[in-house]
């Protein structure tokens, strides 16, 4: 580990977030991002003019209209794209920036009206004359998740087992979505409603992809120092990486599978490949719950195996039993998700690591929770702690 990355290590805090979910037809992406950083500001006890850095993602509305709907000037803009796993990157740059002075505090704000996925007129999936997780539209695959799918595949095919045993996944998330008041799917799912949902692309089911939902979400980074002096507990950033990418990383699954480009091995995480660990000074069994991205269900078997929380093939076994739920050896996405909270390219799950780790979340409130790791299957991760 570097010395500056040592130094670091809770010098930056999470000092306020906003959360809208839901359907409003009536708002626009804009509208609803200003309306979601308002929220934030009110959360820190912060003022417009205490912002001095704005980070946007595309694909909502770019950050010289959100600042001009706001009407403030900052010294630090960054916009960058809008898949999930440039998230935790864009946390990093702001975290980044606090620390190097080149802000005092970075909000990074983002409303989302819902769109068609799918459909011939969504540019995203011919860039680059092919989509980025997998999708070969010229073919008829036309979405992400067919990635997913794929790489689903290709699992079960490694290691046993089928679609079936991704239900307690879905089951988990419902459960936590259901002590979750803005939640967007809240009715019961049995293990027979998830078998007898309809297949999307095997062996993915209805209740094994997200939601697609309007919101607008924001979180406000500062100094540790600014932080504590702010209205609600700082909640500190001590470790990160980024994603990682290349030949053997497919969009939407880890490395090893021999989906697209990737060769064909039983995928064991290396030291540099858990760097974040050794910059937050923690190991995985410190970590009191994960929250990992969820637009897909077999994407938490691939974070789980990713940063080592189980072996390669394990994790289809690991989530069962109730592991994963509230009261489990490692609860995970205690919102209800992507899967089943909703849909704000990932920030709302960034939004619920901060809500535990400050013990707002009462009936569904992660008992003692001290340390909390956002982890995806790119090996993008920040690490949380109160």
């Amino acid at each position: 580990m570097t010395e500056v990355a040592q130094a670091l290590r809770d010098k930056t805090a999470v000092c306020g977030v906003g959360l809208t979910l839901g359907n409003f037809p009536d708002k626009s992406a804009l509208a609803l991002s200003v309306e979601a950083y308002q929220l934030a500001l009110d959360d820190a006890g912060l003022k417009r003019e205490d912002v001095d850095g704005i980070i946007q993602l595309s694909f909502g509305n770019d950050y010289d209209r959100f600042l001009e709907a706001v009407g403030t000037d900052v010294r630090y803009a960054y916009q960058g794209w809008s898949h999930g796993r440039f998230i935790a990157p864009m946390l990093q740059h702001a975290a980044m920036a606090v620390a190097t002075g080149m802000a005092k505090a970075v909000a990074i704000v983002h409303g989302r009206r819902r769109r068609a996925f799918g459909q011939l007129a969504d540019t995203e999936m011919w860039r680059q004359g092919l989509g980025p997780h997998g999708e070969s539209p010229a073919y008829g695959a036309m979405g992400p998740v067919f990635g997913a799918a794929i790489a689903a595949q290709r699992y079960f095919h490694m290691y046993g087992g089928s679609g079936d045993d991704l239900a307690p996944i879905a089951m988990a998330f419902r459960k936590h979505a259901r002590l979750n008041p803005i939640a967007c799917r809240t009715a019961e799912l049995t293990r027979e409603d998830y078998l007898n949902s309809r297949w999307i692309i095997e062996p993915l089911r209805l209740f094994d992809c997200c939601q697609n939902n309007d919101g607008g979400a924001c979180l406000i980074i500062t100094s540790a120092e600014r932080a504590r002096d702010c209205k609600k507990p700082p909640v500190y950033i001590s470790g990160m990486q980024g994603v990682h990418a290349g030949p053997n990383f497919h969009n939407l699954t880890l490395p090893g599978l021999g989906v697209a480009q990737q060769e064909v091995y039983k995928y064991t995480p290396q030291k540099e490949d858990l760097y974040a660990y050794q910059m937050a000074g923690v190991t995985q069994k410190d970590i009191d719950f994960l929250i990992t991205y969820d637009a897909f269900s077999p994407l938490v078997l691939f974070g789980l195996e990713r940063f080592g929380f189980c072996g390669p093939g394990e994790a289809k076994d690991f989530i069962k039993d109730g592991r994963i739920e509230l009261g489990g050896e490692l609860p995970i996405n205690t919102s209800g998700g992507l899967l089943s909270e909703g849909h704000v390219v990932g920030w709302n799950l960034f939004i619920e690591a901060i809500r535990q780790l400050r013990h707002e979340c009462g009936p569904r409130q992660v008992k003692d929770a001290e340390v909390c790791q956002y982890g995806s299957f790119l090996g993008e991760t920040v690490i949380f702690r109160r």
